[in-house]
């Protein structure tokens, strides 16, 4: 569990810190960073701090609740269309499904014992 929790973190927050700082690639066409009150900015800070949080395996429940209704969210109303509902490779919506089942599990599954859930509030 600590492996697919680092390193689906650290997947994650790079779409954050592509918003706001432009790292490692930028999103906004060179326009500079998300302004932090935007859609963008509030997608950007749930995947920053959503990031850290998964990976530190702190409110690892609650966080991936969070963050799965946040890729589904992405999934269903900005990538899929009527037409493109199910076939997530026309509506290039197949990262944000991924997450969201990724993220689902762990709702379920917990944080594993590698993790602050369990060494500081002595929970999975």
């Amino acid at each position: 569990m600590l492996i697919a929790r680092l390193f689906a973190g650290f997947m994650f927050i790079q779409h954050g810190t592509a918003k706001f700082f432009e790292l490692p690639v930028s999103m906004t066409d060179g326009n500079g960073a998300v302004p932090l009150f935007s859609q963008y900015g509030l997608a950007g800070s749930l995947e920053i701090v959503g990031s850290i949080l998964f990976m530190l395996g702190l409110f690892t429940r609650q966080t991936a609740f969070l963050l799965s209704g946040f890729m589904a969210f992405a999934y269903f109303f900005i990538h899929a269309s009527a037409s493109t509902l199910l076939l997530p490779m026309l509506n290039e919506g197949e990262l944000a499904a991924l997450y969201s089942l990724f993220f689902l599990v762990f709702v379920f599954t917990g944080a594993g014992k590698f993790s602050l859930d369990k060494a500081v509030l002595k929970r999975d």
